[in-house]
């Protein structure tokens, strides 16, 4: 009697990877979600004004900016262009894709970890990719960031399948395609290619010629956003004058925000490069390759494009900020996710669980005060406050009236630009100070005459409102100018760090 062998039945590969795919759908759909969630109550600040402002140009005084200023960003600034002709330039609408991006970034964090090291420790890498501050922070931003860390870790997908498995031409070209575009989006992802270059040498040699070929065809195809950029680099000699290149801003302000974070996840790191190291020394790294080449590509990710940033910044020019190595976010997820397998391996199957979620917990908590102190009103660069401005003057000002404008202060903090974001709440009054519009200038912000002069034309004006960038002094110097001129304060209001004054002359 012959015996029937059923087999059971097999998945096929496209089931498979829906079924894979899953932890990083939902992680990447909850992160999004929770980046969205309040990201229209804080105002907008300068660089978010920047962007704003670009997009709601027309194409051709778009492409007249970007002959002179910010041509790196003339990707972003394209889409933002034709994303707010459609939804609006309201803070939610603009800064929506940027919940989107981060909410792929954080998928592609699971994917990566997933490919190397399983599932568990993929979803354990998703939940710090939505609890870091860096994470939230790219996500209620006007800016490119978020949408370059999802590029960033979706080509780190593709180089190490590349590197892993052994990639075929056609694999190789669209690497070469995909880093290119990226750095379009944002220049400085040019720095991922040189981690994926060490990653190459260091752990996966057989394709290193191939991936050497990939990064000749990147380069040559990023040429014309590469010459952009250093043709247009006086455009951030700006941070010559500021001290970014500190110890906080690096070890803390970087992706952690505050300290206890950044104690939390920095124990977390170094237990992980700690187990890379042990394991080296015993010589038994090869029985955990996997797991050691995850640590190593993690390392090589988070230091070394800040390593590189910061010698240029000292021996070359400076070139460093803290938000420039956004696209690093990720590689901080994936070693304090190996940290945590790290402390909990040892344990038994339910307690490693609990300690699992123990962690992830008190980082959540740890965690939380950022995300919430990101989503105020007056959340960014130190209180930036120009929608509650435009609300006060629009709910107190009357047609036919004057405006000022504090010229006393850098552009990007320029009270004027609440006008230039919401000029529906100042329709009606006399800006006596305007020269020539942004949109019809080849640069970022209004040319303007200076008040000095502009009051002189206040002809037969009885009341004039002055915005000011709020200073230790008792009376802004536009107040004082206005006075001289026969105008008295009627009243006085704070706003946050701004400063209306209403002047009125018999």
């Amino acid at each position: 009697m012959m015996l029937e062998v059923t087999s059971a039945p097999v998945r096929t590969a496209p089931v498979r990877r829906m079924r894979l795919a899953y932890p990083a759908t939902i992680l990447g759909t909850i992160g999004a979600l929770i980046g969205i969630a309040g990201s229209w109550i804080p105002s907008y600040w300068g660089d978010e004004a920047a962007s704003v402002m670009s997009a709601n140009r027309t194409w051709g005084s778009l492409a007249t900016l970007l002959t002179n200023v910010d041509g790196v960003h003339g990707l972003y600034y394209a889409f933002l262009h034709l994303w707010v002709g459609v939804f609006g330039s309201s803070e939610f609408s603009t800064r929506l894709p940027s919940a989107i991006g981060a909410g792929f970034m954080i998928a592609g964090t699971v994917v990566l970890v997933r490919d190397v090291v399983g599932t568990k420790t993929a979803v354990v890498a998703g939940i710090i990719s939505i609890l870091l501050p860096r994470t939230m922070y790219m996500a209620v931003e006007a800016r490119s960031y978020a949408i370059g860390a999802a590029a960033a870790v979706w080509v780190s997908v593709l180089v190490l399948r590349l590197l892993r498995n052994g990639g075929t031409r056609r694999g190789w070209i669209a690497y070469a395609i995909a880093a290119a575009a990226s750095m379009y989006l944002f220049l400085y992802l040019g720095l991922l290619l040189i981690v994926h270059g060490v990653v190459a040498a260091t752990l996966y040699r057989r394709e290193l010629r191939r991936w050497g070929l990939s990064a000749v065809i990147t380069v040559v195809l990023a040429l014309p956003i590469i010459i952009v950029g250093f043709l247009q680099r006086s455009q951030i000699s700006f941070l010559a004058r500021r001290s970014y290149a500190t110890a906080s801003n690096v070890l803390i302000k970087q992706w952690f925000d505050a300290p206890l974070i950044a104690i939390i996840s920095w124990v977390l790191i170094v237990a992980a490069i700690g187990w890379l190291i042990w394991r080296l020394t015993r010589r038994d790294a090869w029985a955990w390759r996997d797991r050691a080449h995850l640590t190593i590509a993690g390392v090589v990710w988070l230091a070394l494009p800040t390593a590189i940033l910061l010698i240029v910044n000292t021996t070359v020019s400076p070139v460093y900020n803290v938000r420039y190595l956004t696209f690093c976010t990720p590689a901080a997820a994936i070693l304090i996710s190996l940290g945590v397998v790290t402390l909990t391996e040892r344990l038994t199957s339910k307690t490693q669980l609990t300690t699992t979620v123990l962690l992830l917990a008190l980082l959540a908590a740890a965690c939380a005060p950022a995300y919430v102190s990101q989503r105020g009103p007056f959340a960014k660069d130190g209180g930036s406050d120009w929608r509650a401005v435009a609300t006060y003057v629009h709910d107190h000002a009357g047609a036919g009236q004057a405006i000022v404008f504090d010229q006393s202060t850098k552009p990007s903090r320029n009270p004027r630009l609440a006008m230039n974001l919401r000029p529906a709440e100042f329709a009606g009054l006399l800006d006596v100070a305007l020269k020539t519009p942004y949109a019809d200038r080849a640069w970022l912000w209004d040319s303007v005459i200076p008040n000095r002069d502009a009051v002189d034309l206040l002809f037969g004006v009885s009341d004039v409102w002055a915005v000011e960038l709020t200073t230790n002094a008792a009376k802004a110097d536009d107040v004082v100018l206005l006075e001289q001129h026969g105008y008295r304060i009627e009243s006085t209001e704070r706003v946050h760090r701004t400063t209306v004054y209403h002047l009125i002359k018999e």
